[in-house]
């Protein structure tokens, strides 16, 4: 299998997990929609894909330069491949990574933020243990929200990677785990996994969508993103002009409690595919699957 049939049948697998194990997933003329769409999502993204080595604008203020090994997906069609996984795509999306290796699942969503000018004092005092704190305080009115939509609530574990910061680059990196109030002890754990490079007046996210299980192994890309991102000259961090320049009207520690504040979205789903896939390939997606699969190869 090539590794662009890989990812569609990837992308096709994980939308059908998705569907939380308590609801009924659609059938019939519903179902067939789905899967055209996830099919010719899927079709697009492969077609507009750019592969390793590769220089990848970020909002003409930074460069991706994509290593070999790594897929590019561009917009518009990384967000309508988002879409058709169920997960909105904001504005903020630029694109998509995945790797070329046909045996790692993973994901990562680029975004770019006009923020404003970040400053990053409050890192050099903040404490793990503190922040961890103030996450769970958040997570309870998070929660009454979530129970209110009908939405289920969630469980905060601990640091899969505490917050670092890294003032001479101007990078930041932190990973949560977190799982569904109620979960089972052996449940799918979902991962945020962040990292960000921070600019004059923007900042680029890089968020891996994994498992649990394969965040030891699946983490070093995220370094290798971070380390390929850079932004273009006059737009980087110190090229701030205090005095023309609008300032951010957060900083880093507000950064990680706001982002770990969202709903999981896509981050469960992807957990869900890493976790499933063997079944769902075998019981409800073969067929699906297996028309991707000779499409691509005919091409």
């Amino acid at each position: 299998m090539s590794r662009s049939s890989a990812v569609l049948v990837g992308v096709w697998l994980a939308a059908v997990a998705a569907w939380p194990a308590a609801a009924v997933p659609p059938s019939g003329p519903v179902r067939a929609a789905l899967d055209a769409e996830l099919q010719a999502a899927g079709a697009a993204a492969q077609a507009a894909q750019t592969t390793g080595p590769a220089d990848i604008a970020m909002a003409d203020q930074a460069v991706l330069h994509l290593p070999r090994g790594y897929l590019w997906v561009p917009q518009p069609q990384a967000g309508r491949l988002m879409r058709a996984m169920g997960h909105a795509a904001g504005t903020r999306l630029l694109g998509l990574v995945f790797p070329q290796h046909e045996e790692h699942n993973w994901l990562v969503v680029a975004e770019f933020e006009p923020s404003g000018h970040v400053q990053d004092g409050d890192a050099r005092d903040w404490k793990p243990d503190q922040l961890h704190r103030r996450l769970q305080e958040r997570s309870v009115a998070a929660n009454a929200d979530r129970k209110a939509r009908g939405v289920p609530e969630l469980e905060l574990g601990p640091w899969v990677q505490p917050p670092v910061y890294a003032p001479t680059t101007h990078r930041l990196v932190w990973s949560l785990q977190t799982r569904e109030k109620g979960a089972a002890a052996d449940a799918v754990q979902n991962i945020h996994y962040h990292a960000y490079a921070f600019g004059r007046e923007a900042y680029v996210s890089l968020k891996l969508l994994t498992g649990l299980k394969h965040i030891e192994r699946d983490r070093p890309h995220v370094a290798t993103l971070l380390a390929a991102l850079e932004f273009r000259e006059g737009s980087r961090y110190g090229d701030f002009d205090a005095e023309t320049d609008r300032v951010a009207d957060h900083g880093l520690a507000a950064l990680v409690l706001g982002t770990a504040a969202e709903r999981p979205g896509l981050f469960a789903l992807v957990a869900a595919f890493v976790a499933r896939f063997a079944e769902v390939l075998l019981v409800a997606a073969a067929a699906g699957a297996a028309l991707i699969v000779m499409r691509l190869r005919r091409r």
